[in-house]
């Protein structure tokens, strides 16, 4: 415990320590020299488990703890489908950490289990909220209160081979016609017009949702929008411009095939960028194409403080400090991501390398998967439907009934 020590305290010392020393007292009495506070240390967890994460991550902490006075970190990194478990069986055991990096959509169900801390109060003194793009910000806000801060942000846009669309004279598609058009002409041998992944996890959601809010729908609208969006999927397979084992690739997979080009398009995000800029042929990208509105899901990750924590007054130290320009887009560049913050648009390799920058460009159009606790159970109803309309066992219809039924009761519309 510290005591504080007023002027007038520490003259009475010095004057009492003078005394003592005339005693042969000296070792007797403090000094009035102020004393130096033990470092915190803070433990903290993520998924960035690759290689190529951990130069940037350790310049990152290497940073914080030099700058944020009196702060250690303590880091642990869990497999990326596990970390989400991991914080809920460490609520049980009461041994969670003090922050965490965690995927965007995790706020559904951390935000509502009350793991996460209150940062409201902070974020309002700070004044900086005004700074961030609609969806990552929205993307922290739960119930009313803000539950976190944005670490990253990436979204959706489509890739093209461009000697394959010259060769095939194909201009970038732009609405869903053309990209039905264009993925047809593109086709040939065992080469396919377009890749993207429908695997059946939240992977696969995350690039089905945009069909869903470009035919003009949501998740509380499936049995007719989303049989919009299965039935052109559907059409693709059929005509054989898109493999139907796009229902087992990742987004990794989707990017390999294009790499390879044995896909002359694909849907994927900014992290294959370092990955592309390696490949043997010239390609370029594009916003997603639109049917009746223009959008793409929001991708990331955001910091979040455990309510459990002893130190959230540190903590919120430690991401204040990290959202400094000097700090973030160091960061940012080193991972291959793009600032959720509208005030760095002009800073880092986004502001001059172009694929970067569409990206950055359709961050205001990016939306969260904002849908509350029981999300989890919606999104595995959509995948299923995918993979059940692309497999060829269930028609778009009867999958989007089914899957509106699962969406309907998940999230709470009955």
């Amino acid at each position: 415990m510290s005591y504080h020590l007023d002027r007038r305290g520490c003259l009475r010392t010095s004057t009492a320590a003078a005394t003592a020393a005339a005693l042969g007292l000296g070792g007797a009495l403090t000094s009035c020299s102020p004393a130096k506070s033990a470092p915190v240390t803070l433990t903290w967890w993520d998924y960035f488990t690759l290689d190529n994460f951990q130069p940037g991550m350790r310049r990152l902490i290497k940073d914080i703890e030099a700058g944020v006075p009196d702060v250690r970190i303590e880091r642990r990194t869990f497999p990326f489908a596990e970390l989400d478990r991991q914080i809920t069986l460490a609520a049980i055991s009461g041994d969670l950490p003090d922050i965490a990096i965690v995927d965007n959509v995790a706020m559904n169900t951390l935000g509502g289990s009350r793991l996460l801390a209150d940062l409201t109060s902070r974020v309002e003194k700070w004044g900086q909220a005004d700074q961030y793009y609609k969806g990552p910000w929205s993307g922290c806000q739960v119930g009313g209160k803000t539950l976190g801060i944005p670490n990253n942000s990436n979204c959706l846009a489509l890739y093209y081979n461009t000697a394959m669309l010259r060769s095939a004279g194909v201009k970038p598609p732009t609405t869903w016609d053309e990209l039905a058009s264009a993925a047809h002409r593109l086709t040939s041998g065992d080469r396919f017009g377009l890749a993207l992944s429908a695997i059946r996890t939240e992977e696969g959601v995350f690039q089905f949702l945009p069909f869903l809010w470009q035919a003009g729908g949501d998740l509380d609208t499936f049995t007719t929008y989303g049989a919009t969006a299965l039935s052109f999927l559907h059409d693709l397979v059929a005509k054989g411009s898109l493999s139907e084992q796009c229902v087992g690739w990742t987004q990794q997979d989707a990017n390999t095939r294009f790499l390879n080009q044995r896909a002359a398009l694909q849907i994927n995000g900014p992290w294959q960028i370092p990955t592309l800029k390696k490949a043997p042929f010239d390609w370029n990208v594009v916003a997603l194409p639109r049917d009746k509105a223009a959008a793409t899901c929001l991708g990331g990750e955001n910091w979040v403080v455990m309510a459990s924590s002893k130190h959230v007054d540190k903590a919120w130290e430690v991401l204040e400090y990290t959202q400094r320009p000097s700090v973030l887009v160091p960061y940012l560049v080193s991972f291959g991501e793009l600032p959720a913050r509208k005030d760095l648009a002009d800073q880092g390799t986004w502001a001059s390398d172009p694929a970067l920058r569409l990206f950055l460009s359709q961050l205001p159009l990016a939306r969260p998967r904002q849908y509350g606790a029981h999300y989890a159970e919606a999104s595995q109803a959509v995948a299923e439907a995918e993979q059940a309309v692309l497999a060829g066992s269930a028609s778009p219809s009867a999958a989007a009934r089914t899957a509106a039924a699962k969406i309907d009761k998940a999230l709470g519309n009955r």
